[in-house]
């Protein structure tokens, strides 16, 4: 299986600030900087995310025409950028069978993909492919199994449904990431019974008048991985701007202020907690 080199741990950077060193380093776990938001200005996106300390960025897909963009940013930025392979649910309708043979002879042909991602339930628009995101969710919960590749799961008003899919593998040799995590304690603490599974914090969690952070601190750091779905969800101070990979840095700091810890401490752990689930330990 392909993963994100380990020794991107001995090259956190080091910030001195008097006499302490700062470890600021961390991964991005989810952005779609491949999309055509970033056509004009890519080279300067990922400079901008070097230089707030983004080791790596990991790419979900979205559907067959995503594939070839999704490559070719990966190819371009190569051990910079990882490709994941996925049907996203907004993307299910009466024809995803076509879809799906698409995504399955890229998992049949590649050893490119670091996951299977993004895939899950969204009823946030209407509930008509219920039935459809169903049975695609579930084809791709088995192909990550055979593929023993970690699982990007995506949930928008769907969190009973997603639980109920996902219980019968509870047991098994399942890993990934609950990406957007916005649910409440409760919610956390049943997605916590998956062990092999993250939760996934992005900017949501700096927005005003947000539940989010109460249900963070009831949430092990060990558990957490920083995200940023760029272009969309951009943490203050650039809500409502395009969001980027550079921007995590306000999740990031935020999550510092819940838990109370320093922000080297959220940057080292996140980034443990990513490697973990990308096969690294």
């Amino acid at each position: 299986m392909p993963g994100i080199r380990a020794d991107i741990l001995l090259s956190f950077k080091r910030e001195i600030t008097g006499n302490n060193i700062r470890i600021m380093n961390f991964i991005d776990t989810h952005s779609h900087i491949y999309l055509e938001e970033f056509d004009a200005d890519l080279p300067e996106v990922i400079e901008r995310a070097r230089l707030a300390g983004i080791t790596q960025i990991l790419l979900p897909n979205v559907n067959s025409t995503t594939i070839e963009r999704l490559l070719r940013v990966c190819n371009e930025y190569k051990g910079y950028c990882y490709p994941m392979i996925g049907l996203h649910p907004t993307s299910v309708d009466g024809d995803y069978e076509k879809e799906l043979a698409i995504i399955e002879k890229e998992l049949a042909t590649s050893n490119l993909y670091i996951a299977i991602g993004e895939v899950g339930l969204d009823l946030y628009w209407d509930k008509i492919y219920l039935k459809e995101q169903i049975i695609v969710f579930d084809t791709q919960i088995q192909w990550a199994l055979k593929y023993d590749l970690p699982l990007i799961i995506h949930s928008r008003d769907a969190f009973e449904q997603i639980y109920e899919v996902m219980k019968p593998y509870k047991d098994l040799s399942l890993k990934g990431i609950f990406h957007s995590f916005t649910g409440s304690v409760e919610d956390a603490n049943r997605l916590l019974e998956f062990d092999g599974f993250m939760l996934g914090i992005n900017g949501v969690v700096t927005f005003k008048n947000s539940p989010l952070p109460e249900a963070v601190k009831h949430i092990p750091i060990e558990r957490v991985v920083l995200e940023t779905d760029a272009p969309y969800l951009t943490p203050v101070p650039y809500r409502g701007k395009r969001n980027e990979s550079a921007h995590l840095k306000y999740t990031l700091m935020k999550l510092s202020e819940i838990y109370g810890v320093l922000p080297e401490l959220i940057a080292k752990q996140s980034t443990l907690n990513a490697l973990k689930v990308f096969g690294i330990f």
